[in-house]
């Protein structure tokens, strides 16, 4: 075995809080990234593992989180926990940067945690204002990983619009599930905060990042009745739930900018910005994945085979935002683009504005 991961002088010391299973948990990729090298400022040292470390040690993916955490102990000298409360103290002069991977009903206590054990945290979304005040008190900062701040589609979109008088930007997001009420039942269930808290967040945190929007600057919401669709189902537990499968809105804010959002959990794989002009001729698409990326994930997928295939499509995005927060921590340069706590709490508000108010356009 290798001695324990230690962080140069010019990479933040890393704890994943939130591993998950192998293949599955969105931690679990972020962690291989790490140890893979993709992240030359971030330095894995410490895995915090609750679940697989405890009751779910025997249970489905017991035996492959096992095999992970060996391989990582002896081939990379990462330390695992059960508990953030069991971190040693960070070292002196180490700058220590909690990369926060859990459900999001955990992640509250997840960051009260982690900033009693002295780090900065990234991937937290929930009682938010809660969240940035314990955060400010303790003088620890706060990045948001919503990944499509710094996607190429997002970027090139926005760069073609500048150059065109009256354009207007719709951000495309698309699920694989299946059209049926089984498969539409588990995804209510499992993602029962709803789609816009849940699946079109990123979107929502690009029209705050980007283009202003706020409950307080939102002049009008107009939903697209003939894409749109929100139905209620029964999850596997039996119960109801109401959300949408699939959603189109525009927003026009006080300050005199339009931004639409489109959202079908079954529309596919490739996610994409489009921009139009005044008469609402589209001019420019950019793809998630494009042809550059496909490569890329043809080349993952062979490396991970079994993984979720969002993972492969979204890697060199979840390689930036770490990236630049880990950048971020150990020299204080501005992580460009990465959302902050602010963002974020725009963002959930602005979800929680929009859900009783687009289901009321659609009944």
């Amino acid at each position: 075995m290798v001695e324990a991961a230690t962080p140069s002088s010019t990479q933040a010391e890393v704890v994943l809080v939130g591993c998950g299973m192998p293949l599955r948990g969105m931690g679990w990729y972020h962690a291989v990234q790490m140890l893979g090298g993709e992240c030359p400022s971030a330095k894995l040292c410490h895995i915090v593992e609750p679940w697989f470390l405890g009751p779910g040690a025997s249970g489905p993916g017991g035996f492959e989180f096992a095999e992970f955490k060996t391989k990582s102990e002896e081939e990379h000298g990462v330390q695992f926990y059960t508990s953030v409360a069991d971190l040693p103290p960070v070292a002196d002069g180490v700058k220590r940067l909690a990369l926060i991977s859990g459900r999001t009903v955990d992640n509250p206590r997840l960051l009260n945690e982690a900033i009693a054990a002295g780090s900065g945290c990234t991937h937290c979304s929930a009682e938010l204002e809660t969240m940035k005040k314990e955060a400010a008190d303790a003088n620890v900062s706060i990045c948001m990983g919503y990944n499509k701040n710094v996607c190429k589609y997002v970027r090139k979109a926005r760069e073609y619009a500048t150059g065109v008088e009256g354009s207007h930007v719709t951000f495309v997001s698309n699920n694989t599930y299946e059209n049926t009420a089984e498969s539409l039942g588990e995804c209510f269930e499992r993602n029962a905060e709803g789609m816009l808290k849940n699946m079109a967040i990123h979107e929502l945190a690009l029209l705050a990042s980007f283009y202003d929007v706020t409950v307080d600057n939102i002049e009008s919401v107009e939903v697209d009745k003939d894409f749109s669709s929100c139905q209620t189902l029964k999850g596997p537990s039996g119960k109801e739930f109401t959300d949408f499968d699939k959603v189109k809105f525009t927003i026009k804010t006080k300050t005199g900018k339009e931004v639409s959002v489109q959202a079908d959990r079954c529309g596919g794989d490739t996610s994409y910005a489009m921009v139009s002009d005044a008469d609402g001729k589209e001019l420019f698409r950019h793809s998630m994945p494009d042809e550059d990326d496909k490569a890329n994930v043809a080349v993952l997928e062979a490396k991970y085979p079994g993984a979720m295939p969002y993972f492969f499509s979204q890697d060199p995005d979840y390689i930036t935002v770490k990236e630049r927060v880990a950048k971020h921590t150990v020299t204080g340069e501005e992580a460009k683009d990465i959302a902050t706590i602010d963002i974020a709490i725009a963002a959930l508000s602005v979800a929680e504005y929009l859900t009783p108010l687009m289901k009321e356009q659609l009944s």
